[in-house]
């Protein structure tokens, strides 16, 4: 048998079941173990490092005692079962506070709960208030209970072991499905990176503005400048200008609210052919384009809502929306029949 306290406390704790509340399995065989034995008193009882803790009890009212005056530690200390006829007789315990006080015992039996690794976790016992003995009817049911008892230990650890896997899983589980939306999230970022992969060697402006009116104007001059530079007609420029200020305005006021501590960002790339491409993206929640209404429709002229979405799809050559409506997508081919010529200080 094994003797070793530290090993003896490990294998308690690993049984989770200190503190814990009653059980009706349990308090079941406590019941029977008073019955059978003829007791007023009965418990199931677990010996920690310095209390004995009760985890079914039948016939007092209170939690633990201090371990050094637990009659159990001399029946886990024999690993066999100890029968006390008259405790007053013996040198023992006669002066033990429980014997000179509440609950005064006189008789006691317990029977020693062993693991399957020979370690005594504590006793199912019985205790009377009067000198009494045991028949060996009621001895061999008391043994017999207390075969019960272990048994019923073991599977409660075996259940409680089995949710903690079952935990463990279902938390494994989860950080594997998210780790899966991660990379899911990671690789769409990669495609909408990839896809502008072509593009940056090209790209003219890239600016971060408030969301306020005032950094509209900011991006406004930037682009005008960049495609008088570009020789772009003038009738193009206000086209472009118009789309690019009314998307940046529906990015502010609806994208992030009007929220001046949020920002919305333009790009803006001319390729080779004279293709400009103009993107505006804002942190908000985005939106269904399918479902903006048309306002040239009879039923919509008057409602304030889709002239924005109309306006843009008028004034660019193509326009998409991408990441749920928080991206717009504006193009625009340069009409070269119709280019302005370069000033002096343009051709210079």
């Amino acid at each position: 048998m094994a003797t070793d306290e530290s090993a003896r406390l490990a294998a308690l704790r690993s049984y989770r079941i200190l503190d814990t509340d009653p059980e009706q399995g349990l308090d079941d065989l406590a019941l029977l173990a008073s019955q059978i034995c003829g007791t007023p008193i009965a418990a199931i009882s677990l010996i920690d490092d310095a209390r004995q803790w009760f985890k079914s009890k039948v016939g007092f009212s209170f939690d633990e005692v201090a371990r050094s005056v637990a009659f159990c530690t001399h029946t886990m200390a024999q690993m066999a079962m100890l029968i006390v006829p008259d405790a007053l007789k013996d040198e023992r315990f006669r002066n033990n506070p429980l014997v000179t006080g509440e609950p005064h015992v006189r008789f006691y039996a317990g029977a020693p709960l062993i693991t399957p690794d020979g370690h005594a976790l504590g006793t199912l016992c019985v205790v009377d208030r009067v000198p009494r003995v045991l028949s060996e009817e009621q001895t061999q049911g008391l043994d017999a209970l207390r075969r019960q008892v272990q048994a019923q230990l073991e599977l409660r650890r075996n259940l409680v072991d089995l949710n903690r896997a079952l935990a463990a899983r279902d938390i494994a589980e989860a950080a594997q499905d998210q780790l899966i939306k991660d990379l899911r999230e990671s690789v769409s970022q990669i495609d909408k990176l990839t896809a502008l992969i072509p593009l940056t060697s090209a790209c003219e402006l890239n600016m971060v503005i408030p969301a306020t009116p005032a950094g509209i104007q900011t991006v406004s001059e930037g682009v005008m400048q960049l495609l008088q530079r570009k020789q772009w007609s003038e009738d193009e420029i206000i086209k472009i200008d118009l789309a690019l200020q009314e998307a940046l305005a529906n990015g502010i006021r609806h994208g992030c609210k009007g929220d001046p501590s949020k920002s919305v960002q333009c790009t803006v790339t001319c390729d080779e052919n004279g293709e400009l491409m103009i993107v505006v993206r804002d942190p908000g929640p985005g939106f269904d384009h399918t479902t903006v209404a048309n306002p040239l429709d009879r039923e919509n002229m008057l409602k304030p809502s889709g002239r924005g979405v109309f306006l843009i799809n008028q004034l660019m050559d193509q326009v998409a929306f991408a990441d749920g409506g928080r991206e717009v997508q504006m193009r625009k081919r340069r009409d070269k029949s119709s280019a302005s010529a370069p000033t002096a200080s343009q051709a210079s």
